[in-house]
């Protein structure tokens, strides 16, 4: 059940089936397809895009028995553009690099460039609407341009980082699974003499599984150089709760992600519902709603989304797509739907859509 909504899961274990055999592999995902923006800065676009049902990535992963249940393991991820070949992410791996223990009794411990917890504990663990009902445009994003988020493309573009943001020189623990409940903790390093919590980030994530209930929940905060690459420091604050339920042929997922930015006091929050239909072995069906709100920093604005995906499942590996979404957002506003890089790529209306037909595979 439920092959179609999670070809990045499917890729991951292609990875771990090759791991249990104390070997190295290579494995990938690649998207790719046509976009219509009905607004982007103010003029209908049609363009190629990739990467939007879920990233282009290319990775080796592999692991060492040490004996007595401890294992080293390593992972190496690069992700890119499918339509020019360039890299997406600074450096040759940007998206994963990192080497670490891992053993059933005591939990994994991995050292590197890693994932922090709202990735992992909410969508990483199936607990994100976004995921299962299209990928990048299902992520929240909206009308909130005044966020001015550091180190981000437009300074409001997938805020809620749980669509996958590494984070640099970081220690990660991971505990083992007790009666369905597992914990984590994330610190890294900002390497600033004389400061030792400048530039550093803390995440911690709490997950419970229990059959066909999963709950997931997680909290970020990481410190960005100010304005002049000095104090005072940029703190941006993440937290977020979601939930999956599988039942029959259906799959539905609800979240609440935030955000603050403690320098400019703005704050933002994203309420989600989405469910999957697997209407056949081969035909999928997904729906989901957003429902985002600004505080007075952001100018009050909010915004409600709706997007829908149709999946054919060529092979187990391959899946042809078509998705539409669509943003209203408040008089005044210019919606804005994640994906969508470019700093002028806003509506110059309240309203903004999408219409993707594109093709994804894994390996």
């Amino acid at each position: 059940m439920q092959k179609s909504i999670t070809m990045i899961s499917v890729g991951l274990l292609i990875a771990c089936r090759a791991s249990a055999q104390s070997s190295v592999t290579a494995y990938g995902l690649l998207d790719s397809g046509i976009s219509y923006i009905s607004n982007e800065g103010g003029h209908a676009s049609l363009k190629f895009a990739d990467g939007m049902y879920a990233p282009n990535l290319m990775g080796f992963q592999g692991m060492e028995e040490l004996g007595g249940g401890t294992k080293a393991i390593f992972k190496l991820e690069d992700q890119f553009q499918l339509g020019t070949g360039s890299i997406l992410m600074p450096g040759l791996f940007g998206r994963n690099a990192y080497i670490g223990l891992d053993d059933a009794r005591f939990g994994t411990l991995t050292l590197g460039n890693v994932y922090e917890f709202m990735f992992s504990s909410l969508t990483g663990a199936g607990n994100s609407p976004g995921l299962t009902t299209g990928g990048l445009h299902n992520f929240p994003a909206g009308p909130f341009q005044k966020l001015a988020l550091p180190a981000n493309a437009t300074g409001w573009f997938d805020w809620s980082n749980t669509s996958g943001t590494p984070v640099h020189n970081a220690v990660r623990y991971q505990s083992p699974t007790f009666a369905g409940l597992s914990i984590g903790a994330l610190y890294s390093f900002g390497g600033v003499a004389g400061s030792f919590g400048s530039n550093s980030a803390v995440s911690l994530g709490m997950n419970y599984d229990a059959g066909p209930l999963g709950i997931g929940a997680a909290y970020t905060n990481r410190k960005y150089p100010g304005a002049t690459g000095g104090s005072p420091q940029i703190s941006i604050r993440n937290w977020g709760v979601g939930a999956h339920y599988a039942f029959g042929q259906i799959l539905a997922t609800a979240n609440f992600v935030t955000v603050r930015n403690e320098f400019n006091g703005a704050h933002a929050y994203a309420g989600q519902l989405g469910g999957t239909w697997q209407i056949s072995p081969i035909w999928s069906l997904g729906a989901n709603y957003i429902y985002m709100k600004g505080n007075s920093e952001l100018d009050n604005n909010h915004a409600s989304q709706v997007g829908a995906l149709l999946n054919y499942e060529l092979s187990k590996r391959t899946t042809l797509y078509a998705e539409g979404v669509y943003q209203r957002a408040n008089s005044g506003a210019n919606a804005s739907i994640n994906g969508i890089t470019d700093p002028n790529g806003s509506s110059t209306t309240p309203t903004q859509a999408i219409a993707r037909v594109g093709m994804h595979t894994v390996f």
